[in-house]
């Protein structure tokens, strides 16, 4: 769709191991991308939220920094796994899909990319992340776990970014600004990041009690779920 597609999908071929790696990925990617392309603006919020969650690793700011540090990183290579399998035609979550169908639409405004990809990625992407994360560690995702404090704590820092994002995303791809009243506007203010991640640890918990075979089921349940909202915040704003 864009003439740098093959460059996105190379920059994201390698599998990061740090959360720095991330961030040069990441960095990559907007760089790589035009201001047309709703990508670039999930990927740039997301961007800004790994620095911040970065920052408060390197500042000791969590019981367990090793723990954190190998979520952020377990999170976003399932963000790169959708971009790469995306790009390149391979099996996509439908939640990812409905993003990257559309992201060279520019009746888009850039909040509504933003947010799509939010809940793509943490509706759908963070439980499996947690999972991954707590199985690699010998833990277990438990609410009220060292973990989950630490999970939770980083809450308050997100939802300021977001609402950041909110005022200053909320314009079309040209720049033009969303008319005064849309049908978006309370599905926008509505989307809440502490609740989608509180759903996600909830889904965490059931992936790890689920045996492996059931895995599968309840992930297309909830990419099917998933998909639905995307669609809606990806609907075009008159």
């Amino acid at each position: 769709m864009f003439p740098y597609d093959a460059a996105l999908a190379a920059a994201v071929q390698s599998p990061s191991g740090t959360i720095s790696e991330v961030l040069q990925i990441l960095q990559t990617i907007d760089n790589l991308c035009a201001v047309d392309d709703g990508l670039k603006w999930f990927n740039g919020l997301y961007l800004t939220v790994t620095r911040a969650v970065a920052a408060r690793v390197n500042a000791g700011g969590f019981s367990d920094p090793a723990w954190l540090a190998q979520l952020d990183v377990q999170f976003a290579g399932l963000y790169f796994l959708a971009v790469r399998a995306a790009l390149t035609g391979a099996p996509c979550p439908g939640c990812w899909s409905a993003m990257f169908a559309v992201r060279g639409d520019r009746r888009i405004a850039r909040i509504q990319f933003a947010l799509a990809g939010m809940n793509a990625h943490i509706n759908h992407d963070l439980c499996q992340a947690v999972d991954a994360t707590c199985k690699a560690a010998g833990s277990v995702p438990r609410h009220g776990s060292a973990h989950y404090l630490d999970y939770t704590s980083v809450n308050p820092i997100l939802d300021s970014l977001i609402e950041q994002a909110k005022q200053a995303l909320h314009v079309r791809l040209p720049g033009d600004a969303l008319p005064d009243v849309t049908h978006l506007e309370d599905l926008i203010g509505a989307w809440n990041l502490a609740a989608a991640r509180e759903n996600a640890w909830i889904n965490a918990e059931q992936l790890w009690n689920l045996p492996p075979l059931l895995n599968s089921g309840l992930m297309t349940t909830i990419d099917g779920f998933t998909a639905v909202i995307s669609k809606a915040l990806l609907a075009p704003a008159p």
